[in-house]
């Protein structure tokens, strides 16, 4: 099998992006993108540390993350499963992205720069859900921001394709393989519609 060794290679296959493509393009948060990311509750972050690279969806039930000004965005950092693998990569290496996704829309729209993490209470209060708060709160700053065309999620039929869930192995049953069922996946399956409505926050 044969591999592209050189970024000349790999355009003289592709040729150049059109004009849309590079115009598209801004170093802060225009109006435009701006009133797209606000309607977002759901994103993805992508960080890179010394251990390699990590990809990590957050989601709200409003905005998933505060436009501070042009150029900081404040992503709270809500309860998960405390690796911390995101946060531990930006420790390490400033450097993220973020894919903000639109229930319903094909578009999406990513945000690259730097990150760091705050315990600014101030800012953490700002978040508050029902008298819980966001242990820290990623601020990003922007380096650049566009919007990626429609063509992947049109070729999924992401939004028109319905639930496709049924089946699938639960996280439960995850554990109980890799385990070779050392972890009671049934009993963690069992608790967690409780456990979430607790925890969600």
């Amino acid at each position: 099998m044969e591999f592209l060794e050189s970024i000349e290679e790999l355009e003289k296959i592709y040729g150049s992006p059109s004009d849309a493509a590079l115009n598209k393009v801004t170093s802060k948060m225009i109006s435009s993108y701006r009133a797209w990311i606000e309607r977002s509750s759901f994103c993805v972050i992508a960080s890179v540390g010394f251990e390699g690279t990590d990809v990590s969806p957050r989601g709200d039930d409003g905005q998933v993350v505060k436009i501070l000004n042009e150029k900081t965005l404040a992503l709270p950092d809500w309860k998960g499963n405390q690796r911390l693998d995101t946060l531990r990569n930006i420790i390490e290496d400033e450097r993220v992205s973020l894919l903000f996704m639109v229930s319903g829309s094909n578009n999406v729209v990513r945000v690259n720069g730097q990150a760091r993490i705050t315990t600014d209470q101030k800012l953490i209060e700002s978040f508050e859900r029902n008298g819980t708060y966001p242990k820290t709160v990623v601020l990003v700053k922007v380096g650049e921001v566009y919007f990626q065309c429609a063509r992947a999620l049109m070729r999924s039929n992401l939004w028109k394709s319905g639930d496709q869930s049924s089946g699938l192995p639960t996280p439960g049953s995850i554990l109980d393989e890799i385990t070779s069922g050392a972890f009671d996946g049934a009993a963690y399956d069992s608790i967690w519609p409780e456990r979430y409505q607790k925890e969600l926050w």
